[in-house]
């Protein structure tokens, strides 16, 4: 009897020792030795990686305000915790320089640094490990010639367990999916690359898709239903969009590709730098190649036609009934009057004169469409001081003019007269959050 015991309890203790030799083999991963930087790279390769990391929006998250570009330092707020972006420059000793290849590439495709730690997913490797072959190397040539910043960003600190870097392991092993994107069959050329721009460099579903709770994206029917980013609320892209008219392939190419559509009006909040540095720079026939493909995913024909569960290409009932509320007919509500004085000079109806850029119409703003009013708050907060492009204009901070309660009145005004939906509820006490939250 004891012998069996024994027996069984060694047994036991071999299995326990090759699993945790096996989950230790798997978690560890050694260091790549540093190299000594590469002097040049063929033009062709490296106007590709410039192209890529445009889409990538690699200088959007590596750059901290008033900082140097890739020189990291950006601090990214999660739900787990405030994590720096690091220097992406090729400096040897505070940035990328010592990396080879091999190195860059595992840490794109598999989030793990070249010294063998963990990376967090707030860096999209999950999106990147889809680029193909050639456009990795290109986008590594194009980082490693670029200027080098001698520059330590602060260290990413993250409370317990969130700080133990090896468990990434498994939450890789758990929604990291290092397969290629591979082309639709029965789809354009056009359509099938802005799937792959979107899929991979681009990662659009890094902010329009919701998350789960360990911080994953949800797929399936949640793909780009929605998410947030940076305090920003990213709304949904697929059939599930709040916008009042449905997004053709030309409204979201004149948004990809300069900022505006007369029907959406202008991208701000965290969606100008992706515009700016991104969707504005990269070749236009990748810009137009995005348009297609997420054209094709609304709930239009992609062409501004309703199909069938879709929204009208020109709501002009709509438009005549908030123009008649943006102008001061009795009754005069508080709401109104606060609309006049901080927002009529701008955002007026009918053929005023044109001021500050271009002038949205608000009937149109997809923010006021939105379940949450965190996008409209903030944009009255603190307006609109790094537009797309210049040409667009400038909005003006109300945060130091009106009080939360008064923010809030004009907030629901705009709400129920452009929108024609309920007012939001509770709103000042979101307002004195958002302008806390917004002001650290």
């Amino acid at each position: 009897m004891k012998s069996r015991r024994a027996t069984f309890l060694l047994w036991t203790l071999i299995v326990v020792i090759v699993l945790a030799a096996a989950l230790f083999a798997y978690v560890w991963k050694p260091a790549i030795e540093p190299v000594q930087p590469q002097g040049s790279f063929p033009e062709e390769q490296l106007q590709r990686g410039g192209n890529i990391a445009a889409a990538g929006l690699c200088v959007v998250c590596h750059t901290a305000p008033n900082g140097q570009r890739n020189a990291g330092g950006l601090p990214m707020e999660t739900p787990f915790g405030t994590i720096y972006t690091t220097n992406i420059t090729p400096d040897p000793e505070t940035g990328i320089g010592a990396w080879s290849f091999d190195a860059f590439d595992r840490a794109m495709r598999h989030g793990v640094a070249r010294d063998g730690s963990y990376l967090y997913p707030a860096f999209p490797y999950t999106y990147y490990t889809h680029l193909s072959p050639d456009d990795m190397e290109a986008l590594y040539a194009y980082i490693m010639t670029q200027p080098a910043v001698r520059a330590e960003p602060p260290e990413t600190e993250l409370p317990f367990p969130f700080n133990i870097r090896p468990l990434m392991a498994g939450w890789n092993l758990l929604f990291l999916d290092p397969d290629p994107i591979e082309p639709v069959e029965g789809e354009s050329e056009e359509w099938n690359r802005g799937n792959y721009l979107a899929r991979a460099a681009g990662h659009c579903a890094a902010c329009h898709s919701p998350r789960n709770a360990l911080g994953a994206e949800k797929e399936g029917k949640h793909y780009l239903a929605g998410g947030e980013a940076e305090g920003w609320i990213a709304p949904a892209l697929n059939q599930e969009s709040p916008a009042p008219v449905a997004w053709t392939q030309e409204a979201l190419f004149n948004y990809l590709r300069y900022g505006f559509d007369e029907a959406h009006g202008a991208a701000a909040g965290s969606m100008a730098p992706v515009v700016r540095e991104g969707t504005a720079r990269i070749a236009e026939s990748d810009t137009r190649a995005l348009a297609t493909y997420l054209a094709s995913l609304g709930n239009g024909d992609g062409n501004g036609e309703p199909d069938g569960g879709g929204k009208q290409a020109a709501p002009a009932e709509t438009e005549r009934r908030t123009q008649a509320a943006a102008t001061l007919s009795p009754p005069v509500t508080e709401g109104a009057r606060l609309f006049a004085s901080a927002c009529l000079a701008c955002h007026h109806a009918g053929d005023g004169p044109a001021t500050f850029g271009v002038q949205p119409q608000l009937w149109f703003s997809t923010s006021l469409y939105l379940d949450e009013p965190d996008n409209v708050v903030r944009h009255i907060l603190d307006g609109v001081q790094s537009p797309a492009n210049d040409d667009l204009g400038y909005m003006p901070p109300f945060r130091h003019s009106l009080s939360d309660r008064q923010v809030a009145t004009l907030v629901n005004y705009m709400r129920t007269s452009f929108a024609q939906k309920p007012e939001w509820r509770d709103l000042p006490a979101k307002v004195g959050h958002i302008r806390s939250e917004s002001a650290r």
